[in-house]
């Protein structure tokens, strides 16, 4: 494959907005487990307190926003897990405790991970009258036999009409598709990425199937028994997928992300973007601003139990709580903006760095089409580059 194919498909990067603030709330439980997932998901076969969650987040998001005040919320971002399983009212509880901590910017994104199936759709109602915005609804595959091969509980006529129902309630919806499955080709994946782009609205998540350690895809395939697309089909999927989405007006914004322009993820942005966001429940990360200009990377106890004890007895479920140096920054802030296709601002990177980028890097990737500048102090990564960005990521820093 030659590393320029694709190189005409990226739109032009504008100068991005600020970061914003953000605020992920994670809720940690799910129906099942799939076979593909390492998030950090819990299957409980017992219902789950809600309302003594609903009081342990509300202790950890008033602690968050002692450590950022001033701050106004730009995005609210419910993940999990599957955010769907909770009540309607333990959403309107989060919301009223955000509100009681933090100032909500009017136009704030309030997003939310659902499930298609016809239970937690009916739920839909509810949630846009908590105050979600925006829902997110985990699809995955639009035919049958890969959605029981990837272990998810609904079909397609379920999840065409969740998304028919989330359209006609939510003012904004995005919905993800996992390629690069077992015996795709690129033929069946442009169909199914057209069916797609049909039924959305504005933005898609469009996920390469990737095998993780610890998950049960990861010893099937160990074992021979699931065959996944080699490296060369997987590049042509992948270019396909950007061809495409870019030709029905929704280009990529990032590595797995593409919206039609203006309604790219505010809340992921802020992330791609470095800025700051608190985290809470299980497993969340967050970073806070700490004093003189330190960031603080804050990782939570992944297991709700041991959580909601963390917090009942010191307000907060963190594990771990790290001021970073400038070089671990720019570190992040390099492998977090080069997902985007507005890349990242040099200046910014150099004033945490302390130096400035490895030109004799920069030439050499550039020679070889897997970044390119955009000005005189901005970078990013070329499509040929996004599918090697850790390797691209390594040479610069």
């Amino acid at each position: 494959m030659s590393p320029h194919k694709t190189a005409g498909i990226l739109p032009f990067a504008k100068v991005p907005a600020a970061p914003g603030f953000g605020v992920y709330i994670h809720w940690p439980f799910c129906a099942a487990k799939c076979p593909y997932c390492d998030f950090n998901s819990h299957v409980r076969r017992s219902p789950v307190d809600q309302p003594r969650y609903v009081a342990a987040f509300e202790r950890e998001l008033k602690e968050a926003a002692r450590r950022s005040a001033g701050e106004t919320v730009t995005s609210i971002f419910f993940g999990g897990g599957t955010p769907s399983l909770m009540a309607p009212e333990t959403v309107g509880a989060l919301m009223d405790a955000v509100a009681a901590n933090w100032t909500i910017a009017p136009e704030a994104e309030v997003t939310l991970e659902a499930n298609p199936s016809s239970v937690e759709a009916s739920r839909f109602r509810g949630y846009r009258a908590a105050g979600v915005n925006r829902v997110s609804l985990g699809v995955q595959a639009l035919n049958d036999p890969d959605l029981r091969r990837l272990g998810r509980l609904h079909d397609v006529k379920t999840a065409l009409e969740a998304i028919r129902l989330a359209r006609e309630i939510f003012p904004r919806l995005s919905f993800d598709l996992i390629y690069a499955r077992p015996n795709q080709t690129v033929e069946t994946w442009e169909a199914e990425l057209n069916q797609a782009i049909d039924l959305a609205a504005d933005h898609l998540s469009l996920y390469q199937l990737t095998i993780e350690m610890g998950t049960p895809f990861f010893d099937l395939h160990k074992a021979g028994k699931l065959i996944v697309p080699d490296g060369e089909l997987s590049a042509e999927l992948y270019e396909t997928t950007q061809q495409i989405t870019a030709a029905r007006g929704l280009p990529a914004y990032e590595i797995s992300n593409h919206a039609v322009p203006g309604a790219e993820s505010r809340h992921n942005l802020s992330y791609w973007r470095y800025g700051y966001y608190a985290g809470v429940g299980p497993g969340a990360h967050g970073r806070l601003k700490g004093e003189n200009g330190q960031r603080h990377a804050i990782a939570n106890e992944p297991l709700p139990e041991t959580w909601l004890k963390m917090v009942e007895s010191w307000d907060s479920g963190a594990l771990t709580d790290e001021a970073l140096s400038l070089e671990e920054q720019a570190d992040e802030l390099l492998l977090m903006g080069l997902r985007l296709t507005e890349g990242i601002d040099l200046a910014r990177w150099r004033k945490l760095a302390g130096r400035d980028i490895d030109r004799a890097s920069e030439n050499d990737l550039a020679s070889h089409g897997m970044i390119e500048r955009l000005g005189p102090d901005r970078i990013r990564a070329t499509p040929a580059g996004m599918m090697v960005l850790d390797a691209v990521v390594a040479d610069l820093a």
